[in-house]
């Protein structure tokens, strides 16, 4: 910084007063006079604003009165977590002159905010959170390292993998097609959801990696055996031993998703796509942190209880057997279609997978199979039908129908996902047709909630012109989507403009704002305070 040291008063005025406000083109500067020691502030509480000179000064702490906030009157450090330290200002006493210089702000503003995030999540402070993500920001620190930060606090303090670090995760999803004044809102979102998940919860206590080098195979085998007698520990030292020897991504999803699936959609799909999850945030952060990061979702692949348990699964149809039967063909299933693609029939079969009769669904699947469908046409096929399940759901149902709707979509997302990066491997791919089982499953699933299409919702644009009426621009069709998610009832609306949004060839990304946007207007509200104090703003004067 270049500022200069400005003449703030006499020693004389300051001892008589006790204190003095310094004004000019920089921030009110507080200077104070405590036991004969002079010390100068940015006279807007760290907190939320409130001028400090309307405080008060007692044996060397500065307390604020609007909440009570304490400061260290020597190094403007707080004694309330809540709250940030406070800046200090150089000051000098020449000749019975006070001088101070307006610097505001911290020596190393990186460290300090990393530091105050930190804070935010072990306390669950939201806007201790949103400020330190706002510092970070400010101090040019990429969102994807804030992110990292804030995943590896959840991954060293969760038990196991949950909602916030899906939430966290599927923002960090969107970091790169948001606006840049939103990433700000998307990153505090996801960081609050995780710290709440945090509060209180009991770290996962670490295993290591056994000390032998066993070969995929063998561990393959080893997983599926402690899944099976719930063994997590053991199943927990045997992916670590996996990452341990260099396993790359789809080697370690064939590992998961094998062992995933012979429990038969378990825990009702949230198994699998927590799993998928981990993966993608692997992803962003990078996976030198596979260690710290997969074993959190081994507990749940453990202890998960899978369909075959469940009646709807076991009556009026055996649909268990049924799957199990067709996983038993799906290696000569493969090695008959091996030679026969590309296999082009996607749309033919997603039609399959929404129909009534499940034996026909298993033969569409194994017809594909065989006539040449690989890994990612089988998942592309089962996300697309999930997603008309979801498409035509008619909204005379309850909201819990929705979520089993919704349920089922991200599970055969994460089983397209999945498979994907096991197919990134041509040669672990060839030896990995029990990760298909899941296809079965998911299309087992997807023929369960046939009954939520019963009457099917009206696609979009579908049987009318409607969607010519709405507004054509980005902006336009962006703030009347907000405007619909702000009312009840206008489901239809929503889906319309999003559809006109599509349609006329606009960028899909701009348009998925539900997630990132605090659906809670509190959270809202202490994001726009974290903004406002980081600029600079006197909260309490405009108030």
């Amino acid at each position: 910084m270049n500022a200069k040291f400005v003449r703030a008063c006499t020693l004389a005025e300051l001892n008589a007063k006790g204190r003095l406000l310094v004004r000019g083109s920089h921030r009110p500067i507080l200077v104070v006079v405590d036991q004969g020691r002079v010390y100068a502030f940015d006279n807007r509480c760290p907190h939320m604003g409130f001028p400090l000179d309307r405080g008060s000064v007692e044996d060397g702490i500065l307390t604020c009165h609007w909440h009570h906030a304490r400061f260290d009157l020597a190094s403007g450090c707080t004694f309330d977590l809540w709250a940030d330290d406070v800046p200090t200002c150089p000051v000098e006493v020449r000749g019975g002159e006070v001088w101070v210089k307006a610097e505001f702000g911290h020596s190393d503003a990186v460290a300090y905010w990393r530091q105050r995030l930190e804070v935010g999540m072990e306390h669950n402070l939201g806007l201790t959170i949103a400020k330190a993500v706002q510092g970070q920001l400010a101090a040019g620190v990429g969102p994807l390292e804030i992110l990292r930060q804030a995943a590896l606090f959840g991954a060293k303090n969760l038990g196991g993998w949950g909602v916030g670090m899906t939430v966290l995760t599927a923002l960090g999803n969107l970091l790169e097609s948001l606006p840049e004044e939103e990433v700000f809102l998307a990153l505090v979102h996801g960081i609050r959801r995780l710290a709440a998940d945090c509060d209180g919860a009991a770290p996962h206590r670490r295993r290591s990696a056994i000390t032998s080098r066993p070969d995929h195979r063998t561990l393959k085998r080893w997983l599926r055996r402690w899944a099976a007698v719930r063994h997590d520990e053991a199943a927990e030292r045997t992916i670590l031993t996996a990452i341990s020897d260099g396993a790359q991504p789809a080697a370690l999803a064939d590992l998961l998703l094998t062992a995933e699936t012979d429990r038969v959609f378990a825990d009702s799909g949230h198994s699998l796509d927590f799993i998928n999850k981990a993966f993608e945030c692997l992803d962003l952060v990078g996976w030198r942190h596979a260690a710290e990061f997969l074993p959190l979702v081994i507990g749940q692949i453990v202890a998960a209880r899978g369909a075959e348990e469940s009646t709807e699964w076991r009556q009026p149809t055996d649909l268990v057997a049924l799957c199990e039967r067709a996983a038993a063909e799906l290696p000569t299933l493969f090695t008959l279609g091996r030679d026969r693609g590309p296999w082009m029939k996607h749309a033919e079969l997603v039609q399959h997978l929404l129909g009534d009769d499940p034996s026909a669904i298993i033969v569409a699947l194994e017809t594909a199979i065989s006539d040449g469908a690989d890994f990612v046409d089988l998942g592309r096929s089962l996300s697309y039908a999930a997603a008309l399940r979801i498409a035509r759901f008619g909204t005379a149902n309850e909201h819990g129908d929705w979520e089993t709707a919704h349920h089922v979509f991200t599970y055969c997302n994460a089983v397209h996902q999945g498979l994907k990066r096991i197919s990134s491997d041509p040669d672990l791919a060839t030896g990995s047709a029990e990760s298909v089982r899941a296809v079965l499953h998911g299309a087992m699933a997807i023929y369960l909630i046939r009954y939520l299409n019963v009457p099917p919702a009206r696609l979009p644009g579908e049987s009318d012109d409607r969607l010519k009426d709405l507004p054509s621009a980005v902006e336009e069709i962006r703030a009347a989507l907000l405007d619909a998610f702000d009312r009840q009832h206008r489901v239809d609306k929503a889906a319309d403009l999003v559809a006109r949004h599509l349609t006329l060839g606009h960028p899909a990304e701009s348009i998925y704002l539900a997630a990132h946007a605090p659906t809670e207007r509190a959270w809202l509200q202490t994001a726009d305070i974290a903004t406002r104090l980081s600029r600079g703003d006197q909260l309490h004067e405009e108030a």
